[in-house]
């Protein structure tokens, strides 16, 4: 069956086409991506604006489109965090809905480290043991613990790399006291997080998943995604820590000329790197391991496993 999922997150609306069927990997068919900034559009009532509304229903239109080009027979839409968090969310759903007949079902914060924890697990098997894995997306960071498919902590904070861009880094480079401000507010976020998994025990394996921490691997000596799914990719938080203060220092176009970091992410380089040194050094992890899949993966196995069920 050819599965279809499309995510309409902070950064961006991607429409991932895999090929599936019972006990085999999804395999990837088709990307289409768009990005929208979502978190950005919002006004200074927290709504996204009609503008913005109307850019995602074209979005929305073309990824159906795409779907529909590649065969497309089953779609999973979802949204995250900049729907999510939007005071007119239900305004923007049903406009959605009525022009598109897309229903976007609205994951909660929860959800979103529980799928990707789901997919992290697959991917990585029972042999990883306990898992501490962390994703940092558009709007939110998640947090998730634990030895089986299902998680036994999940956290998600308002900590997503673009959300902190626009409301606290405003220069380019930003000003060195706007970055502590944030270094602090980030740290202090993350600290209230640390005693719900600490009760845990120690992981086994750390993984990260998202862009964000695929860009801070690949710039800190990891392989290039041209080598494939299956090379090992590793952050080492001694690595990170050495590249903070050369980020907060460049502007959005030198941290593009990066090795892997795209015009679109590079303007929030610095706040993901933030977070990502804040997580690694309250958590007390020395190195992490980056996974191919995160949430659509979740999502799309999730859905199979309902699937099998019925």
């Amino acid at each position: 069956m050819r599965l279809g999922v499309l995510d309409v997150g902070s950064n961006t609306v991607h429409l991932l086409v895999v090929d599936a069927h019972h006990g085999a990997r999804p395999l990837p068919a088709h990307s289409h991506k768009a990005e929208l900034r979502l978190a950005q559009l919002l006004d200074d009532s927290g709504a996204i604006g009609d503008d913005g509304i109307g850019k995602l229903i074209d979005v929305v239109r073309e990824a159906l489109q795409a779907a529909e080009d590649k065969g497309v027979v089953d779609l999973v839409p979802f949204a995250t965090s900049a729907v999510r968090e939007a005071s007119n969310a239900d305004d923007v759903l049903a406009r959605v809905e009525d022009e598109t007949g897309v229903r976007l079902q609205v994951l909660t914060g929860e959800e979103e480290a529980r799928l990707t924890f789901l997919a992290v697990r697959r991917w990585f098997g029972w042999s990883a043991g306990k898992l501490l894995v962390l994703d940092i997306g558009g709007g939110s960071l998640e947090i998730a613990f634990g030895i089986d498919e299902e998680p036994d902590a999940a956290v998600s904070l308002p900590l997503g790399a673009g959300r902190l861009t626009a409301g606290w880094l405003h220069g380019d480079p930003p000003a060195p006291e706007d970055v502590r401000a944030l270094r602090r507010h980030v740290r202090a976020q993350i600290a209230c997080s640390v005693g719900e998994f600490s009760r845990f025990g120690a992981p086994d394996h750390v993984v990260a998943t998202s862009k964000t921490f695929k860009q801070l691997a690949r710039i800190a000596g990891a392989a290039r995604s041209a080598e494939g799914l299956y090379v090992q990719r590793e952050l080492k938080r001694e690595s990170l820590e050495a590249w903070v203060p050369r980020l907060s220092g460049m502007s959005a176009e030198q941290r593009s000329e990066l090795p892997g970091v795209s015009d679109g992410r590079a303007g929030q380089l610095l706040a993901g790197a933030l977070v990502a040194e804040g997580a690694m050094d309250l958590f007390g992890v020395e190195s992490l391991e980056i996974c191919p899949w995160a949430l659509r993966e979740g999502v799309i196995l999730r859905h199979l496993d309902h699937m099998d069920a019925d």
